[in-house]
């Protein structure tokens, strides 16, 4: 039997497949294509203080090998969110990671408060520091003293649950804020959230998003998220969470040895739901072909 389980911090997973925020909605509508059961982990869709209407249309665009995306956040608030979705998401049989943005520091913190206070359910609390897509601006991963204060205070307002870093791709030196955040107390880091791009009409000569740019993920970002990781990896602070252009077991096991402890499958739920599934039936067999019992037993195992 090959042990798939992972441990991040406080925070154990029966194994390391998760699946991204904001590309499985609130888990209810991938039912009738997911076995719950089989995942790692559920990060649900963020969620913001206030509910918001998101950028104006048109917020995805394909691209040659992915997608930009600028929906700026749509979501209905955090009160709505734990009365109306985290009821069901209770019901799953697998790891639920809130997520959840907020538009100041302070905003930060009273959220994780109020996420405290309805805790049950939940295994840990994604902070989704690193969102380039909102107006004025959310991406808090780029400074490292802001993102350590942020960590820290969110960790005394929220005390009980695991806390997951979501850094930005879209810094000098990832290393940086990763490091903030291990001394912030994050109990791991998700690397990296999107790379800020574009796309143009030029024949109208217009952008082609409503927002002018969109987070660009899918295949395309691959080889960087997976550098990113790897550096990361490498400052042995904290565990890491990869996500980036990861549609396959090959993708997921690249992470692995490269430093991750556990992946996040995103754009490809879009077009292959039932891609996570795949992956972890297929995990055993190929953590089993180096010689492993288990799939921590390969992670930062790369020969450089």
């Amino acid at each position: 039997m090959i042990d798939l389980s992972v441990s991040l911090g406080r925070l154990a997973l029966r194994n390391p497949l998760l699946v991204a925020s904001g590309t499985f909605g609130y888990a209810k509508e991938m039912a009738p294509f997911v076995d719950f059961a089989k995942l790692g982990g559920v990060i649900p869709k963020t969620v913001t203080h206030a509910p918001r209407a998101g950028n104006r249309p048109p917020r995805t665009v394909e691209t040659a090998s992915g997608m930009l995306n600028a929906i700026g956040l749509d979501n209905d608030g955090l009160e709505h969110f734990l009365t109306h979705h985290l009821p069901y998401l209770r019901t799953l049989p697998t790891a639920i990671v809130g997520n959840i943005a907020g538009k100041s520091e302070d905003e930060f913190v009273a959220m994780a408060a109020r996420v405290h206070q309805s805790r049950d359910g939940l295994a840990a609390l994604e902070l989704n520091l690193s969102c380039p897509n909102v107006a004025g601006g959310t991406d808090f991963a780029t400074d490292p003293e802001l993102t350590k204060r942020i960590i820290r205070r969110c960790r005394d307002a929220c005390p009980d649950l695991p806390l997951i870093a979501k850094l930005t791709p879209n810094v000098t030196d990832i290393t940086l804020i990763a490091r903030a955040a291990a001394d912030g107390g994050a109990d791991a880091v998700s690397a990296v959230n999107t790379f800020v791009g574009m796309a143009v009409d030029w024949r109208r000569r217009k952008p082609i998003l409503g927002n002018v740019t969109g987070g660009l993920s899918g295949p395309a970002i691959k080889p960087l998220a997976l550098r990113a990781v790897w550096r990361i990896g490498q400052l042995k602070a904290v565990p890491v969470i990869a996500v980036g252009g990861i549609a396959s077991l090959d993708d997921v096991m690249d992470f692995l040895v490269v430093g991750a402890s556990a992946v996040q499958i995103g754009t490809a739920n879009f077009y292959d739901p039932t891609a996570s599934v795949r992956i972890v039936d297929a995990l055993p067999g190929a953590v089993a072909s180096l010689g492993a019992t288990a799939a921590r037993q390969v992670v930062g195992t790369l020969n450089v």
